[in-house]
């Protein structure tokens, strides 16, 4: 894996660099595999034991079947004198955090009030999934979520709350166990609009004693 021969690399001081590729490397599979083996030593592991032999390999796989979600069609259908609310109630999502790749989980309530467009109920869960299923933020998730279906939708109003544990919380830091984080995203009539508001967390709120 190691050149044997000496060799120089030559760095502009000021320009940004996102990937070195050093000489002896070709950017395969390889050599993916050998930086999870150089991580495996840094964190005082011996990866060459039983346990460990098929790790690097294992660990690339899951990561890149994680973050490659199926895409997906934003199926929606034409409705003329709809104005009532349609909520989807605990739908499972997971993520990582991209602050120290450990995994955050939990549940997303969404629901929206149609103007001239309903969409595949399916749909409101794989939103949630596609953006869930990359390196991310509990907040930004949440924004997403809520923006891509009020585009798509141009609905009255779209609402998504999530609650979720953090890993990164429990298993370091400050470890507090069985913590839950609440984040929430409010649109159009969901913001401007005090009974539509209520009106949802009572439902989410009555389902789980989520508020």
């Amino acid at each position: 894996m190691f050149p044997k021969k000496k060799f120089i690399t030559l760095f502009e001081k000021d320009k940004k660099i996102d990937w070195v590729n050093f000489p002896f490397e070709k950017n395969t599979e390889a050599d993916h595999q050998d930086l999870i083996f150089r991580l495996l030593q840094v964190i005082g592991e011996d990866p060459k034991r039983e346990g460990l032999l098929d790790t690097p390999r294992r660990y690339i796989d899951a990561f890149k079947e994680f973050l490659s979600p199926p895409e997906f069609n934003m199926t929606t259908f034409d409705v003329e004198n709809t104005d009532e609310m349609i909520v989807q109630l605990d739908i499972p999502f997971y993520s990582f955090c991209e602050h120290h790749l450990l995994p955050f989980f939990g549940k997303g309530y969404v629901a929206y009030v149609p103007d001239k467009k309903i969409v595949g109920l399916s749909k409101l869960a794989r939103t949630l999934e596609t953006f869930s299923r990359r390196l991310q933020n509990q907040e930004r998730i949440t924004n997403q979520v809520a923006e891509h279906l009020q585009y798509n939708l141009q609905a009255k109003g779209v609402a998504v709350v999530l609650k979720a544990r953090h890993m990164c919380m429990e298993m370091r830091g400050v470890k507090t166990s069985d913590t839950h984080t609440i984040t929430s995203k409010l649109l159009g009539s969901f913001r401007s609009d005090e009974r539509t508001r209520a009106e949802f967390l009572n439902l989410i709120g009555n389902h789980r004693n989520l508020v």
